[in-house]
């Protein structure tokens, strides 16, 4: 496990579904500000995501730096939100959600980046009931899997993740490893619009965004 847990308002362990969001990256495409507190309609993107993830999980974890862990706390004040760091930071989101998963005891999670903020709740516990009895459940969309949004079981992705790592291998090594249910790509925009798999990495797509919106 990670070697340092910290929880803001109360956290209490459960055996159903997590929300893990993945915030540690450190956002080069976004020189001026991290790009989770990057803001979209009035609020910043870590919150639209955990606003997606809150109504879907019974608890909710950010993997993040432990330097972003005090604005992370004041942006997500309104949530019941537990945060996690890695003893070594910059290992990637592989890293990241391993030790995200190694801090829960549910037995699914639901898995989003801090830069998707359109997915919405609905979405997200259809993946989880998807994943039900599985290693997992992820969406097809323009052809190809999408390693998120996700829904997997906690033991079976830690150790997919603990697979691809040792291979020195990333999160598409992970999915791989994993072998989830697919969902596929005509049943997934049957409950989506294409805006959900809106991806952040830069300005010019959070302005792409915010005019689809």
């Amino acid at each position: 496990m990670s070697d340092y847990a910290e929880t803001t308002n109360t956290s209490s362990a459960d055996t159903g579904r997590a929300g893990i969001i993945l915030a540690g990256g450190r956002s080069r495409r976004f020189p001026t500000v991290d790009k989770a507190l990057a803001p979209l309609d009035g609020k910043p993107l870590l919150w639209h995501v955990a606003d997606s993830l809150a109504p879907a999980v019974d608890e909710l974890i950010v993997s993040c730096r432990r330097d972003q862990r005090e604005s992370f706390a004041e942006t997500l004040s309104a949530f019941d939100v537990r945060f996690v760091v890695d003893a070594i930071p910059d290992r990637g989101p592989l890293v990241g959600l391993r030790t995200a998963l190694e801090e829960t005891t549910a037995t699914y999670a639901a898995v989003l980046p801090c830069d998707m903020p359109a997915v919405p709740a609905g979405f997200l516990d259809f993946l989880c009931t998807r994943g039900r009895n599985q290693t997992g459940a992820l969406p097809e969309f323009d052809g190809r899997r999408q390693p998120f949004p996700a829904a997997v079981h906690v033991r079976a992705a830690t150790a997919a993740c603990r697979e691809a790592e040792a291979d020195g291998e990333g999160v598409d090594a992970f999915v791989s490893q994993l072998d989830p249910v697919v969902v596929d790509e005509r049943t997934v925009r049957a409950h989506v619009e294409p805006t959900a798999f809106s991806n952040i990495n830069t300005h010019e797509d959070l302005a792409d965004l915010r005019e689809s919106l």
